[in-house]
């Protein structure tokens, strides 16, 4: 199992407009998602990956990962409240309860359409 390790340590370096144009310029190259990854990987001479990255699938992947949070929220919030009226006796709560799932459930269905629609950009795309 990978040990896990907090960076707590803190390193500035400054650079001209010039170094730093042309260090973004050669870390965009590589798969690095981070300038300060692919900075450690330069350091401790590790492996530098140099291969094309796919614009278009990274920009998928951050809508992907947005969508992914919301659709999250959306769910706990729908588990709440089937908690809530599970626990619940009061037929004027849970209307009222249910009145709040109506409003997830629109907004479920609003996000659904929201990640089909990117998927369907997307796609065309490709």
């Amino acid at each position: 199992m990978k040990k896990k390790t907090n960076r707590t340590r803190i390193v500035g370096m400054r650079f001209t407009q010039d170094e730093f144009d042309k260090l973004n310029k050669q870390f965009k190259k590589t798969t690095c998602l981070k300038l300060s990854e692919y900075l450690r990987r330069l350091i401790f001479d590790k492996p530098v990956v140099t291969t094309y990255r796919n614009q278009s699938m990274d920009d998928f992947m951050a809508g992907m990962i947005l969508l992914k949070a919301e659709l999250n929220s959306i769910g706990n919030n729908f588990n709440q409240l089937v908690k809530k009226v599970n626990t619940y006796k009061d037929d004027r709560t849970i209307s009222g309860l249910l009145a709040g799932y109506e409003l997830d459930r629109r907004k479920l269905v609003r996000q659904v359409e929201s990640i089909y629609s990117f998927i369907e950009k997307n796609a065309a795309l490709w």
